[in-house]
């Protein structure tokens, strides 16, 4: 007997018991022994059919053990067996909930997810730590990737395009570390950016002068600021006669563009044999005729491979990389370059460095989980041994009279510096400062206003 006593559970909470848990547990263990019976024939059974024969089962084993619980609940077995057995089990929905950005799970007992920028505990749990470890090999084992103590850690990329990273035992001390991150199939657009208050109206539109003119940006923020979205909503900005090669060490860039070629990097085997880095693959890309390269994210030697490419014929590549300010990210690209052996001088770097690129573009996620630009930066030089910069947008909130906080940029006057936007800084100019409400000509019949959304 599983239980005694005639306790019913509610619907809503059933589910999120330990008791749910036990009886599921024991029903699982029933199943596994008439699958056992059925053999090879298991294997060969439709979704449809494995949980016609899940339901059967339950409600035969809640019957014969005289489980106290009620119809609804023995159905809510069912499914959660059902996914089991023919899905991810307690993953499957969550993956599937399109408000979900990142399911963290730390132990079986302690999952977060975040939806809109905000990390909320679910209720969703697994048995044990070995159930964690179970459904995540399920996940592995299409990739061709393992997961045991000879490799304890995991980073792969789902057949939907999200991210999964694992670390277990010994390395991590409370059970099963496992963090996913999802991507929206259909990539945000500039105007979904835009209508979601990531910036207003003069940014997209310095922004997409800036892509179309082939603008070197490095978009710069936190973790889950929204890096990737802002980068692939640029994308949009690109005209369609010109071919893309993106460069990640775990594909999750999305572009909406007819000519993309889309290279991803490659761990080493458990002995360390046939690694392919980003920057093996930076190096590839020249090779490959690109208009434009977009690293999905710099964070090691591979950042001198970045600049290379944005210095030698390349203009109009975009990357991102995790700073907190514009000016930290020139530091950190300093570091980087550093790491990846630099022999030349520090003067020599910055020019490389001033030379290659045009903005920075820094984005951050709020205290209430909104994500937005913080600052629009352009690098305009050097001077006394520094790389100089203006700030043209800076994001600056503040409280309405209803005691709401409203989003505001402030315009700082400046115009852009760079020549390859003379054309659009003229019109600014003469229809009164980037500020205005009239939108620059697009260049060349393209621009935001004349090519698709």
């Amino acid at each position: 007997m599983i239980m005694t006593g005639s306790v019913q559970f509610g619907d809503e909470g059933f589910a999120g018991t330990q008791r749910f848990q036990e009886i599921k547990s024991a029903a699982y263990e029933h199943l596994l022994s008439r699958i056992e019976e059925l053999g090879a024939e298991f294997g060969r059974w439709s979704r449809e059919a494995i949980q016609e024969f899940v339901e059967i089962e339950v409600s035969g084993f809640v019957r014969q053990k005289r489980v106290p619980i009620n119809e609804s609940e023995v159905q809510q077995v069912a499914l959660s067996l059902t996914k089991e057995l023919a899905g991810l089990g307690p993953l499957e929905d969550l993956l599937a909930d399109a408000t979900v950005e990142d399911i963290l799970i730390n132990g079986y007992d302690n999952v977060f997810v975040s939806r809109r920028g905000v990390l909320t505990r679910e209720p969703v749990r697994f048995s044990d730590n070995q159930h964690i470890l179970r459904i995540v090999r399920r996940i592995l084992a299409p990739l061709g990737r393992r997961l045991d103590e000879s490799t304890p850690m995991v980073d792969a990329r789902l057949p939907d395009g999200g991210r999964l990273n694992v670390i277990i035992e010994p390395l991590a001390v409370d059970g099963p570390s496992v963090s996913i991150r999802k991507f929206r199939q259909d990539p945000l657009k500039p105007t979904d950016l835009l209508n979601l208050g990531s910036y207003n109206e003069e940014i997209c539109r310095l922004l997409d002068a800036a892509v179309h003119q082939r603008c070197n940006i490095i978009i710069s923020g936190g973790t889950s600021s929204g890096k990737t979205s802002l980068l692939n909503a640029l994308a949009f900005f690109i005209p369609e006669n010109e071919r893309i090669v993106t460069v990640e060490d775990t594909a999750e860039l999305s572009l909406n563009h007819p000519h993309v070629v889309r290279l991803e990097a490659r761990q080493g085997g458990y002995d360390g044999s046939g690694v392919v880095s980003i920057r093996d693959l930076i190096r590839n890309s020249l090779r490959m005729r690109p208009d434009r390269v977009v690293v999905g994210e710099v964070r090691g030697a591979e950042v001198m491979d970045m600049l290379q490419a944005m210095n030698t014929g390349h203009e109009g590549s975009m990357t991102t990389i995790h700073a907190n300010s514009p000016r930290e990210c020139l530091y950190r690209i300093e570091m980087l370059a550093g790491f990846a052996g630099y022999q030349g001088s520090e003067d020599s770097l910055r020019r490389q460095i001033a030379s290659a690129l045009d903005f920075i573009v820094q984005i951050g996620r709020l205290s209430n989980g909104r994500r937005r630009i913080l600052s629009v930066t352009e690098i305009t030089g050097m001077g006394d041994n520094v790389i100089s910069t203006q700030e043209l947008y800076r994001y600056e909130s503040f409280i309405d009279p209803d005691g709401q906080e409203q989003d505001h940029w402030k315009s700082l006057g400046i115009h852009p510096h760079t020549p390859k936007l003379a054309r659009f800084r003229d019109q600014w100019q003469n229809k009164g400062g980037p500020d205005s409400r009239q939108s620059p000509p697009p260049a060349d019949g393209g621009g935001f206003w004349g090519r698709r959304r």
